[in-house]
């Protein structure tokens, strides 16, 4: 009898922890071009340039102050398309091949370049493990609101229940400008979700993604007049693109709002980051969209959630890969077995945000961008060790070396200081684009046709001995 009762009561331990402690939710919101210095909070808590003095993001803000900064945060791409499939893959858009889609206005080179750009698939292939594929096997409710730009199949096939389709830039209505409407309608389509998961007791995982915009056109009237008054004559280029990051921040705090109001805050994980920087300048950092400068490419991270301390910052490096693998462990879903990934968890970042270690299957990350869009110096790969980064131009094999702890502006290159550097991580890029069989740009004939080169760019390099350093 008392081995009866005694099991029978660690049986209502067992089922009061489950109830107690309910399964975790999360919610990722995306911005649209947002860079390092693209809200007003400080990325970097030591560094007041990395806020802007113009645009006022009061949600972010809160949830900068809830959660925890990351300083630099990699996309992993300087385009949009490549970054949201990392960011749901776990995976680097060079193993994907999906690293370029041309926004139809002669992006990505022509016949007069030096190199035929290599080829770029333009759909997420459906048999690619995605993060809501691995949360809806864990019995979570999956939904995703807002920009798509993965490919014509549906998000359903890719593990979600609910989406707004396989929109683009120009959203449901395939229109020029998709905004003020689907900023508000996407997250008022992801409130509505949580609301109704939450009444059926599911945890749920919940994708937000903003539409681009930078116009009058682009922003709601009360929110253009307001940030043209404040930026006055000087500032109003800018009003249009301030206006549209603000409708943004406004958006996002719906979401915020019905998880205070439903009693599940506290129990659900909110990230925040962009897919790329903005376009043009994004000061102090050298670049923006359309270039593997660190304007480029270091982009915000903001994270929220049980365990992650409140204002707190780190300056660990993370990159987009990294969210698949942490969101997977924090829903206790094992992905050891699905190929591919690259990335690593950041839990161990939450728990020690100076000293954190994240575990990588490679200590080095890799952006590969093989193609001509903004960056003068055409297709173009980098890849980040620690605070070096090393920059290869395709078109002559130069490199460019930095020390991004003491520069994260990039204005010295140490590739001649630091040859035998350079020379490693050099042959460290290519053997990660031979393992993971990165598409190359080919070489043309004089007469524009593309021939094929060389794989290997450190053998074309060798044939031009001392070519492409500045």
């Amino acid at each position: 009898m008392s081995v009866r009762v005694a099991c029978a009561m660690m049986g209502l331990a067992v089922a009061w922890k489950a109830v107690a402690r309910p399964a975790l939710s999360f919610v990722v919101l995306v911005g649209e071009g947002q860079g390092w210095s693209s809200l007003s909070v400080p990325m970097d808590e030591a560094d007041p340039r990395s806020a802007s003095p113009e645009v006022r993001t009061p949600n972010l803000d809160r949830l900068a102050r809830e959660g925890m900064r990351f300083g630099r945060f990699l996309a992993a791409s300087p385009r949009c398309t490549p970054s949201r499939a990392a960011i749901l893959t776990g995976r680097s858009p060079a193993q994907l091949r999906m690293t370029f889609v041309s926004e139809g206005r002669g992006d990505d080179g022509g016949a007069a370049t030096r190199l035929a750009p290599a080829t770029a698939s333009k759909e997420l292939a459906s048999e690619t493990t995605t993060l809501a594929e691995v949360l809806r096997g864990k019995g979570y409710a999956t939904a995703r609101f807002g920009k798509w730009h993965l490919g014509r199949t549906d998000p359903s096939r890719h593990g979600f229940d609910a989406s707004s389709g396989a929109t683009s830039n120009g959203g449901p209505d395939n229109s020029e400008h998709p905004n003020p409407k689907q900023a508000f309608a996407s997250a008022d389509a992801a409130v509505a979700f949580i609301r109704r998961a939450v009444g059926e007791g599911r945890p749920f995982y919940v994708h937000l993604c903003q539409y681009a915009g930078k116009s009058v056109l682009d922003a709601r009237p009360e929110t253009y007049a307001a940030a043209e008054e404040r930026l006055g004559a000087r500032g109003r280029a800018r009003a249009g693109a301030v206006a549209v990051a603000e409708d943004a921040d406004a958006a996002q705090g719906r979401v915020l709002a019905v998880l205070d109001e439903l009693g599940v805050a506290g129990g659900t994980y909110v990230f925040y980051t962009t897919d790329h920087g903005a376009p043009g300048r994004n000061p102090p950092l050298a670049g923006g969209k359309g270039t593997l400068g660190e304007g480029g490419l270091r982009v915000p991270l903001l994270v929220r959630g049980p365990g992650v301390p409140a204002g707190a910052s780190s300056r660990v490096m993370a990159t987009m890969v990294d969210l698949l693998p942490t969101i997977a462990g924090l829903a206790g879903a094992d992905v050891s077995g699905v190929p591919g990934i690259e990335g690593g968890s950041l839990e161990p970042v939450f728990r020690d945000p100076a000293g954190g270690v994240v575990r990588r299957a490679r200590e080095s990350f890799v952006v590969h961008f093989p193609h001509y869009d903004k960056d003068p110096l055409g297709p173009v790969s980098v890849i980040y060790r620690g605070d070096w980064k090393l920059v290869r131009v395709h078109e002559d094999g130069g490199l460019r070396l930095f020390d991004l702890g003491r520069d994260p502006s990039e204005v010295r290159d140490l590739s001649r200081e630091l040859p035998c550097k350079a020379s490693e991580l050099d042959a460290e890029l290519t053997a990660y684009l031979k393992g993971v069989n990165a598409a190359m740009p080919t070489a043309r004939e004089p007469g524009g046709k593309a021939v094929e080169a060389s794989s290997l760019p450190g053998e074309r390099r060798g044939r031009r001995k001392g070519k492409g350093k500045e």
